[in-house]
């Protein structure tokens, strides 16, 4: 009996065992030209906010962070909160 090598990279695959190939799926995959990635395949975003430069006091900061993942969003709905009171 052959013993496949450690360093083989070869696998045998079923073809029936692949996956389906259907649009959503080709729409969501990455586009390379080379080695370059051209297009993510994530959806747009809606364009509706500004990426800039700010400078906040650690503790605000801090204080954020500590809430976990999504916190740059709850950061920014309170300042939306902030900003309608102001209007009032």
């Amino acid at each position: 009996m052959r013993v496949k090598s450690k360093g083989s990279r070869r696998t045998w695959r079923d073809r029936d065992d692949a996956p389906e190939i259907t649009d959503k799926w080709i729409a969501e995959a990455d586009l390379y030209h080379g080695k370059k990635l051209v297009r993510r395949g994530r959806p747009v975003g809606s364009g509706q906010k500004t990426q800039t430069t700010l400078r906040i006091s650690k503790e605000v900061l801090e204080f954020f962070r500590a809430t976990g993942p999504g916190w740059q969003a709850r950061m920014d709905n309170a300042l939306k909160r902030y900003v309608v009171s102001q209007r009032r």
